[in-house]
């Protein structure tokens, strides 16, 4: 397991808590009921049922402690310590794309809380670590795999 820092907002914080509650309790009782009515068919060599719930329960375990070890290395960031002179973790920020003249809008969080939908992107991907630290109106350049992509920074809110 990595014991690396895991930046998360409060909302991701508990929103990784109620995941966690479900998985120990719902998830797991689900489980075991799949287990012991697979059980009921008799030979275990030859049941597909035991063998799906088996390994639904390993891969329930596995998120458990993954989610356990991002709860126990987390670091939450502190609303009221995010400014909004420079770009940081927290931030909504607004940008120009300068080669499409195209206004975007982000917010940088940590990599467990990433959501593409919401436009919530890591402060470990390019673009949002070419972001961290900038100020509102500069050009930051980020290497991407299609090349350089140059972005204003419009605003800066929390």
């Amino acid at each position: 397991m990595d014991d690396k820092e895991v930046l998360l907002t409060q909302e991701g914080y508990d929103n990784l808590e109620k995941e966690l509650e479900y998985l120990k309790t719902e998830k797991r009782s689900e489980i075991s009921e799949r287990i012991r009515v697979a059980l009921g068919f008799g030979d275990l060599s030859e049941n597909s049922e035991y063998d799906e719930a088996k390994n639904a329960q390993a891969a329930n375990e596995i998120k458990i402690a993954e989610l356990e070890n991002k709860l126990r290395y987390a670091k939450i960031i502190d609303e009221s310590e995010i400014d909004t002179k420079t770009v940081q973790v927290g931030n909504k920020i607004k940008v120009l794309d300068m080669e499409f003249d195209e206004e975007l809008e982000y917010t940088i969080v940590g990599s467990t809380e990433v959501d593409l939908s919401q436009n919530k992107i890591s402060n470990e991907s390019p673009i949002g670590a070419a972001l961290l630290g900038a100020k509102k109106n500069q050009v930051v350049e980020v290497n991407v795999p299609a090349g350089i992509m140059k972005y204003k920074v419009l605003s800066i809110a929390k």
